[in-house]
């Protein structure tokens, strides 16, 4: 479903890039998406640029770049992608990250009338940002190219996240092994949303990573490369297609997905 309207609780909803090179970030992801964007002010009156994508059917809103906040710099130095999970009541969200095992870095604040965001990190370490909206309510374009189509938990503990998840979203974690090791797929209200797999004890601390979307992953590494930015991994084929993880020209990772073709 690439409009949305509306996201179930604990359902990823919103990205947004946290990095002290807001006009160098834009400038990439506009030259590798597409992306046009909304200068607005975040909830402590900083810059943030709102990013939207054309589509044949219209514009829709797809993430936003903003400034390293202080009070979270340390979590997404020198620059990361932050995930957002749709919340009903943030407040009561807040207080079950407490009891479920996690820490609170800032609590509920004001974004206008857009809505109330706290920023946490979960029973892993792993920083992610709460929603609960009023007139936006995230993304409204996602699963196509230049979107994003995937939010992926990489932790130590995942029987920990498991039950972290449930305790505070209510999202059930199915675990499988596609035969690369163990991996969990969370739904909500039955609906897969996202998913999470072993950190592996190495690089990166436990953390959301963003998938988005594109038409040929090969292209847009090659692209991503000559936008000053790094090939991680990849491009590879995987069972579901084709993929690669890269690094923007601001140190941020993030991967790319192959959309399959539409059936003819």
């Amino acid at each position: 479903m690439p409009r949305r309207d509306s996201y179930a609780e604990g359902t990823p909803n919103w990205v947004d890039l946290k990095t002290s090179e807001v006009d160098a970030a834009k400038v990439f992801y506009r030259d590798l998406f597409g992306w046009t964007y909304a200068d607005e002010q975040d909830a402590d009156g900083r810059p943030l640029a709102v990013a939207k994508k054309s589509t044949p059917d219209g514009e829709g809103v797809v993430a936003a770049i903003g400034q390293l906040p202080i009070d979270g710099a340390d979590l997404f130095a020198p620059a990361m992608w932050n995930t957002y999970l749709a919340v009903n009541n943030v407040d009561v969200a807040v207080a079950r990250t407490i009891t479920g095992g996690g820490s609170v870095v800032r609590g509920p604040t004001e974004f206008g009338d857009a809505g109330v965001t706290a920023l946490v990190k979960d029973s892993n370490g792993a920083p992610l940002s709460l929603w609960q909206a009023k007139k936006r309510i995230g993304a409204t374009l996602v699963n196509e190219p230049g979107a994003v189509i995937w939010n992926e938990l990489t932790v130590d503990d995942l029987q920990s996240a498991v039950a972290f998840y449930d305790h505070v979203f209510g999202l059930t974690g199915e675990i499988s092994d596609p035969g690369s090791g163990p991996y969990v797929t969370f739904k909500a209200r039955g609906d897969s949303v996202a998913g999470a797999c072993p950190r592996g004890g190495a690089g990166a601390p436990s953390h959301w990573h963003v998938y988005f979307a594109v038409d040929d992953a090969a292209r847009a590494a090659a692209r991503a490369l000559e936008l000053g930015g790094q090939v991680l991994a990849g491009p590879l084929e995987t069972a579901i297609g084709p993929m690669a993880a890269l690094r923007d020209c601001v140190g941020a990772m993030f991967s790319v997905f192959q959309i399959p073709p539409e059936p003819q």
